[in-house]
This record gives C-alpha cells, structure tokens and sequence, in this order.
C-alpha cells in the first residue's frame, strides 16, 4: 500500500498544517478532510522514496561478514589486502 502526504488547503490543526502521511490503498478514495479537524485538505505529489540497486551489499562490513576478502593494488605485481581473512599481501614477484 502506498504512503501518500496530504496538505491542508486553509487553516488547520497542528496536525494538517503541515504535510501528513496517510497509508492508504489504491482503491480508497483521496482524503477531502483532515481526519483531525476536518479542514480541507488536498493529495500533494511527492518525490518518490526508493532504494536503487544492491549497493549495500558492496559494503566491505557485508562481504567481510560472508567470508569474502578484496585485495587492492598497491604497486605493480603487488595487492594488499583492504579486508576479509587472507594474507595481507598477495605477489607475482
């Protein structure tokens, strides 16, 4: 269900004066009036809030915890490592 944010169109209580949240289904018809105080009130549209993608799994606490180890290069031939269990440096030298 969707969260949608009313505003009052006049004067209101404390509460419709500023936006509100309203949980709502698709279904249901827009609030015409502040379930507080019964002033007018209109649907604002909003910027949706949303998380893109995983990027949270790529956080280092996250592969860490799953046993993965990254190794960054520090020189040529030669990786340190930045986290996870392994040796610390890796060589082709």
């Amino acid at each position: 269900m969707p969260i949608y944010e009313y505003a009052a169109i006049s004067r209101g209580c404390t509460h419709c004066e500023g936006h509100f949240d309203v949980l709502q289904k698709l279904a249901d018809a827009p609030l015409t009036q502040c379930p507080h105080c019964g002033a007018p009130v209109q649907r604002i549209i909003a910027a949706p809030h949303v998380a893109l993608g995983d990027s949270h799994l790529l956080k280092e606490d996250h592969a860490a915890k799953r046993g993965f180890t990254q190794y960054r290069r520090s020189e040529k031939g030669v990786y340190e490592k930045a986290y996870g269990k392994g040796p610390r440096y890796i060589s082709d030298k």
